[in-house]
């Protein structure tokens, strides 16, 4: 893999934040979040599904309210600090004319991240459910060119209500898939890992945070960013993963995990 970035510092990653007009809770607890990251850690990094859906960079032209004030609160950190976005399954259409707009830099779909002597692959995670093999069709289907460009002939107004079936759809067919099948696949991770030479992977996707062990005779592990969710639940759910001293932090509400290099070094 050729995608790589080498950062210095605290990195913090977050994803899954599904920022929208119907989640102003979880909206005022993520730019909370970004004053907090603005203060403690050298560059942010959002490892997708940001928004609930993205239906083209043209929203941002003259975005709504909830829009205008998500936007305010990206650049207002990128103006501080460095701000990196990665694309998820339900803001795949994200652009680069989005990043720009915020000042961030896009992120490839998966890219190797160089710190200290810490090295691990980033990635949003919906490519590894590869046991979803429904699922997989249909990505493949949206990322297809040609269906983008019929998709981005329609006036936003008929690509938001696409969406929102799309994603009702999908909501409807979850709930009778097993959690396995939802999950990402052991094998396919370990299988990434291997061909990249590493021994850690970072995503999110699931909504399960965890730092798991994929392979303890190889000391290959993967680590679930946290979801955000402060509409519905009780208590609010929201997180993030952050990287020092090549230590692995989840932090998950009040409670913190952590993975320290020294681990996937022992033979």
């Amino acid at each position: 893999m050729s995608n790589e970035l080498c950062l210095r510092g605290n990195t913090w990653i977050a994803a899954d934040i599904h920022l929208g007009p119907n989640s102003p809770k979880t909206a005022a607890c993520f730019y909370q979040f970004l004053l907090k990251a603005e203060q403690n850690c050298d560059q942010l990094l959002l490892c997708g599904d940001i928004f609930n859906a993205w239906i083209g960079d043209e929203l941002a032209q003259q975005p709504p309210p909830w829009l205008a004030d998500a936007m305010q609160s990206m650049r207002h950190f990128s103006h501080q600090r460095p701000l990196y976005l990665m694309r998820g399954n339900r803001d795949f259409l994200l652009g680069h004319n989005f990043a720009y707009a915020v000042g961030a830099q896009l992120l490839p779909d998966q890219i190797i991240i160089h710190q200290g002597e810490l090295r691990f692959l980033l990635t949003h995670g919906d490519e590894l459910c590869t046991d979803d093999q429904a699922y997989q069709r249909f990505r493949k289907l949206v990322r297809a060119p040609w269906v983008q460009k019929l998709f981005y002939q329609l006036p936003l107004a008929s690509r938001q209500k696409l969406a929102n079936f799309f994603r009702q759809r999908s909501k409807k067919s979850g709930q009778y898939k097993p959690m396995s099948i939802t999950d990402v696949s052991p094998l396919s991770c370990q299988q990434l890992l291997y061909a990249n030479q590493l021994r850690l992977l970072i995503h999110g996707h699931t909504h399960r945070p965890a730092i798991h062990s994929l392979d303890q005779t190889k000391n290959t592990y993967r680590v679930v960013i946290p979801d955000w969710e402060c509409e519905h639940s009780e208590p609010s759910r929201f997180g993030w993963v952050s990287i020092l001293n090549n230590t692995v932090h989840l932090h998950e509400n009040d409670r913190i995990q952590t993975l320290e290099l020294s681990r996937m070094l022992e033979p």
